[in-house]
């Protein structure tokens, strides 16, 4: 999956565009059982994107990093910092931004006897 690709399927089920102005003008609330549950399948998907993109390099997958999402949806209050769903996003990303960073890293060769 290119980064491209994943901002794409991102883009695609995001609330924060649509949904999170209906709370703004006040036609939906922040704590909508709806809302809700359309934040966390967007959340999964996001994780998931994370999780398929394992052959990105650090500076795409920063490209990818939720944390500004995220905090535009803590902040409106859609969801708590400590949300299981948004514990598990970070997590991944981390992870996905750990095993990058790995792959970037220089390999050393073992020294060899003898020579």
């Amino acid at each position: 999956m290119t980064v491209d690709e994943a901002i794409s399927t991102l883009s695609q089920s995001d609330p924060i565009v649509k949904l999170l102005q209906q709370v703004k003008l006040g036609r939906m609330r922040a704590t909508d059982p709806g809302l809700l549950a359309i934040t966390e399948s967007w959340l999964n998907t996001y994780r998931k994107v994370l999780e398929s993109a394992s052959d990105l390099d650090q500076t795409s997958l920063l490209r990818l990093d939720p944390s500004p999402r995220v905090t535009v949806l803590v902040d409106s209050g859609v969801l708590k910092p400590d949300h299981p769903a948004v514990v598990a996003l970070h997590e991944a990303f981390q992870r996905s931004l750990s095993n990058a960073r790995l792959r970037a890293a220089p390999t050393r060769e073992a020294p060899t006897l003898g020579a």
